[in-house]
């Protein structure tokens, strides 16, 4: 199981609009230079938080805001905007285990609660964090390369 990129892209997209929405536009020709992506992944994945409430988006050159206090969005809102998840769940299962094998017959019975729990378990995480955290931690960081010289 892996979730895809999108979950990344989307928390460094809102990094970058809360580093640089004073001193600039931030357009999705930007974002996609910071990420090293194509401005067209950028412009989907901005769609789906648009989508969800968490930024608002203007036409053309207008650029991208944060559409509530960073403290307010949590990992798993961006998650849930960003995620394709068949029917709210993580784990997609075969479909059709073969009922004539005992293995076959009884698997969703041995799996179906415990994959809930781990579903539930990683949302719960997800919950905790908010984009305050990861303002907060990407401070430290962005201090530490102002004192640090640049390489020759």
């Amino acid at each position: 199981m892996q979730i895809t990129s999108r979950f990344t892209i989307a928390v460094h997209i809102f990094s970058c609009i809360d580093t640089f929405e004073h001193e600039r536009k931030v357009t999705s020709d930007f974002l996609a230079s910071s990420v090293e992506v194509n401005p067209v992944i950028i412009r989907r994945i901005l769609l789906q938080l648009k989508g969800a409430g968490l930024v608002n988006v203007q036409r053309g050159t207008g650029g991208a805001t944060i559409a509530r206090p960073l403290e307010k969005i949590t990992f798993l809102d961006i998650y849930r905007a960003v995620e394709c998840v068949d029917n709210g769940e993580l784990f997609h299962f075969h479909e059709k285990p073969n009922i004539d094998c005992p293995v076959g017959r009884n698997i969703h019975n041995v799996l179906d609660e415990k994959l809930e729990r781990v579903q539930q378990a990683m949302e719960r995480e997800l919950a905790s964090i908010t984009l305050a955290d990861v303002k907060r931690d990407m401070a430290q960081y962005l201090d530490r390369e102002d004192v640090i010289p640049a390489s020759s």
